[in-house]
């Protein structure tokens, strides 16, 4: 069986991994699935999390934390993640190497960090003027994105859940006003994805750091600018300390996903009660984080203006600009990679159906009560 069907089907539970050796699948289970030894009588497993955020960032950091509390609670005990944050297992931008090698059974991550190994893998988490939150879940669960994504992943022995999104971004914090296209030549910002790919075609020196690094190379000015989130992390992180100019909005990452990285060896041995359990509890992670930036990020950004920080929009030349340069960007790779075509097209036509109807009603109805 090629390994791209057995993620697939592992992916949906199937029986058929009762037979391959799945740890504590018994002959009941292996013919009644789910319905076979109750939850005390199943194997005790304990998996390790490596994460590509710092604990401090309590909302990213933490639908780890919510995939791990809600599968030890629905197993009663029996199955168990202990979560790492970025560096103390592996550093942050080594996660998927990590599970990849089994270091570690699951890695929390966002795909767009891995681009180098293939660059199809920024839809899995977005693209410049791509989907926002809500399209992105859809695209992903609904349109059949998720399935072709996890045939992209099952070439690194990974099989991808969804593990929250952080609705739509900032346009990132720097230490001088940017007025026009031509301020951004240059400018030392660090930015991830194929945004970073955008900028560097705009004229900007693209670092690639992870999120524990940046307060102090944006002090020590080794960069510029940085963009990470919204006002919430933002603040945690303290940039507004040593960067006046708040700039929006993050047309990069309109609607970042962030995923859970399983290996899929650990994954196929799993009972399938427990596959079911974190599925489940992945789809819990996924929402909470959503929820809780919808929640903290107005009174955040409340307190950054209050303390002296300026908002400014990006000047429409440099909307325009990295627009038409990513556009070229994804047709380019498209044009170079058969798998990224298809990939491209299916994402294209599920963006271009949704934009008609958020377009539609929701586009006028945010028009009108933001000007009440």
């Amino acid at each position: 069986m090629k390994r791209r069907e057995f993620v697939r089907k592992a992916a949906l539970g199937v029986s058929a991994l009762a037979g391959s050796g799945a740890v504590g699948c018994g002959p009941q289970e292996a013919t009644n699935g789910a319905a076979g030894p109750a939850i005390h009588d199943r194997p005790a497993i304990q998996w390790r999390l490596a994460s590509s955020f710092p604990r401090g960032l309590d909302t990213l950091f933490g639908s780890a934390e919510v995939l791990a509390e809600r599968v030890e609670a629905m197993t009663e005990g029996r199955f168990r993640i202990r979560v790492y944050p970025a560096g103390e297992m592996v550093p942050g931008l080594q996660v998927m190497d990590a599970v990849q090698q089994g270091t570690v059974q699951i890695g929390q991550t966002a795909s767009y960090y891995f681009i180098g190994k293939n660059p199809a893998l920024a839809f899995d988490a977005c693209v410049p003027f791509g989907l926002t939150s809500r399209q992105q879940t859809a695209w992903l669960h609904e349109a059949g994105g998720l399935e072709r994504m996890r045939a992209i992943l099952a070439d690194f022995n990974i099989i991808t859940f969804p593990a929250g999104n952080t609705g739509s971004q900032m346009g990132g914090w720097f230490k001088r006003p940017v007025e026009s296209l031509s301020d951004l030549r240059g400018l030392k910002m660090r930015i991830p994805g194929l945004g970073g790919s955008v900028m560097d075609r705009l004229g900007v020196s693209v670092q690639l750091l992870a999120g524990g690094e940046i307060y102090a190379a944006l002090e020590l000015g080794t960069i510029d600018a940085t963009e990470w989130v919204g006002p919430y992390d933002d603040e945690k992180l303290g940039f507004h300390k040593v960067a006046r100019y708040y700039y929006y909005p993050g047309w990069w990452e309109p609607g970042p996903s962030l995923s859970f990285y399983v290996n899929t060896k650990a994954w196929a041995q799993l009972p399938v009660a427990y596959q079911e359990i974190f599925t489940a509890a992945a789809r819990q992670a996924e929402a909470t984080m959503q929820s809780r930036y919808d929640a903290k990020n107005p009174a955040a950004l409340t307190r950054l203006v209050a303390g002296g920080v300026e908002l400014r929009p990006f000047p429409d030349d440099i909307m325009r600009a990295a627009q038409t340069a990513s556009q070229q960007l994804l047709e380019e790779h498209a044009a170079a990679d058969a798998q990224y075509r298809g990939l491209y097209d299916h994402w294209k036509a599920s963006r271009d159906a949704m934009v008609g109807w958020f377009g539609t009603a929701e586009l006028a109805y945010s028009r009108f009560t933001s000007q009440s």
